[in-house]
């Protein structure tokens, strides 16, 4: 008889006469029963109104920690939690310095916690791989659903200047939407993983990767869209056998579709929260200065055709709020004087969006608005500016 028929006899004799029976069990609980924030919880100091360090940011196999200094003292207990409790951890590292506040290139000083010292990671977002060195690049997890609600606004067949591309969460999610993007990142290495994104993702023919400056790229890429005539021809998908031969056709496949890329953009992405804004005034007679004059200019948006002027989307810091109404009118404020034209909460088309908190007393906005037209045709002095 086997140990559980033993005890189920037991029971039913203890039952028959009357008498409850408690069945005496051994429970041997160690470190593998219980989480991360269980432990951490458990060991850690805490003073009122102070939450212990339970959250961290994983890019690949590293685990990105950003510590509060009353926590730096059990920074290497905490980093041998993570990777004890997460398989896919390797390496464990904690950020010295504010991104984008130390150097343009939003990367940051970091110290290894634990494990091996390379931070070349792989990521997959939005059915896209990416693939890059986190020490040198710039890359956040936590925007995730950003880029998905930002992506989710194009179409297939716009163009769209992603002006600090980093590696590319916006544009390659975009070009697999038959998107055309000019992507652009002044980093060299942010340059050379979206190159790599784009071709590992294969999508060469809706994205172009750039390495500039943008306050000059939103200028030098508007103008050039203009003066560009390119197009994807569409074909129907085809299924290969390994027992079929490559023997090429005498007739080539029709397309079932061509897209083709407009002359105008009709978003601009400005990623860059700690200095976006400051890039506005390239947009201040955008249009004004072009190859062809203004006026024929016009005649490419509406009321002569259905194409509007660009929706800019432009990321920044500001304090937090319950309802961040006063942030809207602080950032807008800031917006019309970059510009020189008003911008309101208000305005059609304008949206302050909360995108997140990233410290208590610090939160991230997406300003999105429609350009005027008063901005982008207004007449510049020569020598100051201009496509």
């Amino acid at each position: 008889m086997t140990d559980l028929q033993t005890w189920s006899s037991k029971l039913r004799e203890l039952h028959g006469n009357g008498t409850v029976g408690v069945i005496p069990y051994e429970l041997h609980l160690d470190y593998s029963h219980w989480t991360y924030s269980d432990i951490i919880q458990a060991i850690l100091p805490a003073e009122e109104g102070d939450e212990v360090p339970t959250g961290f940011s994983l890019v690949g196999h590293v685990a990105h920690l950003n510590l509060r200094d009353r926590y730096l003292p059990y920074k290497h207990i905490i980093a041998d939690i993570i990777r004890d409790k997460n398989p896919t951890v390797q390496t464990v590292i904690n950020k010295l310095d504010r991104v984008g506040e130390e150097n343009e290139y939003r990367t940051f000083q970091y110290e290894v916690l634990v494990g091996p010292g390379n931070l070349n990671v792989e990521v997959h977002e939005q059915g896209c791989a990416f693939r890059f060195d986190f020490a040198k690049v710039y890359w956040n997890s936590r925007l995730h659903t950003e880029h998905e609600r930002l992506v989710s606004m194009f179409n297939e067949g716009d163009a769209i200047c992603d002006v600090m591309a980093g590696v590319g969460p916006f544009a390659v999610p975009a070009g697999k939407k038959r998107v055309f993007v000019w992507a652009n990142d002044l980093n060299p290495e942010s340059y050379a993983s979206l190159t790599d994104a784009i071709k590992r993702n294969k999508v060469t023919e809706f994205v172009r990767s750039f390495n500039s400056n943008g306050h000059d790229f939103i200028r030098t890429a508007t103008s050039s869209l203009l003066q560009t005539t390119y197009s994807v021809p569409i074909y129907p998908k085809t299924k290969t056998s390994r027992s079929s031969t490559s023997i090429a056709s005498p007739n080539p496949p029709t397309p079932l579709k061509t897209v083709v890329q407009p002359r105008i953009f009709s978003h601009y992405v400005m990623n860059l929260p700690a200095s976006a804004l400051t890039f506005l005034p390239s947009f201040v007679g955008l249009y004004a200065n072009v190859p062809s004059s203004p006026n024929d200019i016009r005649k490419l948006f509406t009321p002569h055709t259905s194409v509007s002027l660009p929706m800019i989307h432009a990321y920044c810091f500001s304090t937090k709020s319950d309802n961040n109404v006063a942030q809207a009118h602080e950032i807008c404020a800031e917006i019309s004087r970059l510009l020189g034209h008003e911008i309101t909460p208000s305005t059609p088309e304008t949206q302050i969006w909360d995108v997140r908190d990233v410290a208590p007393k610090k939160r991230m906005f997406c300003a999105s608005f429609r350009l005027p037209a008063e901005v982008a045709f207004r007449t510049i002095p020569e020598g100051a500016g201009g496509l």
